[in-house]
């Protein structure tokens, strides 16, 4: 009887913790004021309500003071219907609920070697990771603004990391596509790892899903993909703090457009190709069998980390909200607690993104202040974008050699960059 007790008051335990973390969050968002009050719920709803009232979803926009407008595919719009048959103030409590949901999703399939680790007490740790991972600023504002980067994150975890599905896997990764355009990154990540059959069904999945939106809602698909896609000014200044991709850096730099347009494709291709390439190897040292099951869970993490981090890098625009991703680096670094160097990165990073240093940056760039202490302030603007360029080498370079420095002798005969290609899981 001892282990099922146990797992019993761990499991009260890790809702205890879980909840000491999440109720001051929710509690705190839904009782700010109206009009601030997860104002993209708010973008959602409002879509969701145009489809079934058979309006435009992309000529509106939200209420003062916010007048947000639609930027995501239609397909988003017809998800979000089921929020317009809501009342507004029991919307905002559903969302935050899924919002937490899909937080619990991503830290169990990131931390399944720490929470598998604590056995009986896995329900305890898994509460406390729970906790834990609310507080950094990317994960933090999921909640704040009612936003959806937590969902593209579980769905994308699940169809790269669980070892059997029970869909054709790469279909999430398509839903997730179709819903907003960026986990398409995850199309390269299956073709460089040779799983061609998952990137067919991912491409399928968003064709198809696309194909059917533009059955059902034909005008709002012909507005989209020809023209709110294409306009860049509908998703609001990119030159603001928030947006932390390589291309929000240079903005802030003021150099000449046609100068920050040439760095910034070159700055594109050069993290590209260093970052998938981690990835990439990444996920076929996982797949070598020369791993620990754990390592080996650990390496696959941190290529699908790798890429979301791409994602956020790579777009145009990318706000602070989209570097969820951050759950499944800590996840990634922490492996299963046993490496202290491995578990004092992870809370390195964990705190890093905690720290609102892009907001404290912007304090520190007025024109009458030294030029040094504006060029500080600058890069603490950009602190969380140049922080995920760092995290790719902490993953593809500093996680790898200490992951292998974990491995048995035998396994270490050839060394990571030499892993031939395993047999991935399909």
């Amino acid at each position: 009887m001892a282990g099922p007790w146990r797992r019993t008051i761990a499991a009260f335990g890790g809702l205890l913790a879980a909840g000491a973390a999440l109720v001051p969050v929710a509690m705190s968002w839904l009782s700010n004021p109206e009009d601030q009050r997860l104002v993209d719920l708010d973008v959602y709803r409002t879509a969701g309500q145009a489809v079934l009232d058979g309006r435009s979803v992309y000529d509106f926009v939200t209420q003062a003071p916010q007048l947000l407008p639609f930027t995501y595919p239609p397909f988003s719009a017809i998800l979000a219907a089921p929020l317009a048959w809501l009342p507004w103030p029991v919307a905002q409590v559903v969302m935050v609920g899924l919002v937490f949901g899909a937080l619990a999703l991503a830290v169990w399939w990131g931390f399944r070697p720490l929470i598998a680790r604590a056995g009986d007490f896995g329900p305890l740790v898994f509460g406390g990771l729970v906790a834990a991972l609310i507080f950094p600023l990317p994960v933090y504002d999921q909640v704040r603004f009612g936003q959806v980067g937590l969902f593209l994150v579980a769905l994308c975890v699940m169809d790269c990391l669980a070892p059997r599905t029970y869909w054709p896997r790469g279909v999430l990764v398509g839903l997730a596509t179709a819903f907003k355009l960026v986990p398409g990154v995850f199309l390269v990540y299956f073709l460089i790892t040779r799983r061609r059959e998952a990137a067919g069904n991912a491409v399928l999945t968003a064709v198809g899903v696309s194909l059917l939106t533009f059955v059902m809602l034909p005008r709002d698909s012909v507005d989209f993909w020809f023209g709110a896609l294409l306009a860049g000014d509908r998703v609001g200044s990119n030159f603001g703090t928030s947006n932390q991709s390589l291309r929000g850096f240079l903005l802030r730099l003021y150099w000449p457009d046609t100068v920050t347009s040439l760095v910034w494709l070159v700055a594109v291709v050069t993290v590209a190709f260093v970052g998938f390439r981690y990835a990439r190897k990444l996920s076929l040292l996982g797949a070598s069998g020369r791993l620990s099951p754990t390592n080996a869970w650990s390496a696959e993490t941190a290529g699908i980390a790798i890429t979301g981090l791409l994602a956020v890098l790579l777009s145009p625009v990318a706000w602070i909200h989209h570097l969820v991703w951050i759950v499944l680096v800590v996840g990634a670094l922490a492996g299963d607690g046993r490496n202290l160097r491995r578990c004092l990165a992870a809370a390195g990073v964990w705190l890093f993104y905690v720290l609102q240093t892009p907001w404290w940056g912007t304090s520190h760039i007025q024109g009458r202040l030294p030029v040094w202490e504006q060029a500080l302030g600058r890069a603490m603007q950009s602190s969380y974008g140049l922080g995920a360029v760092a995290l790719l080498f902490v993953l593809g370079g500093w996680l790898v050699n200490e992951m292998w420095r974990e491995t048995p002798p035998q396994g270490r005969e050839e060394g990571p960059e030499r892993v031939g290609m395993g047999t991935l899981t399909p």
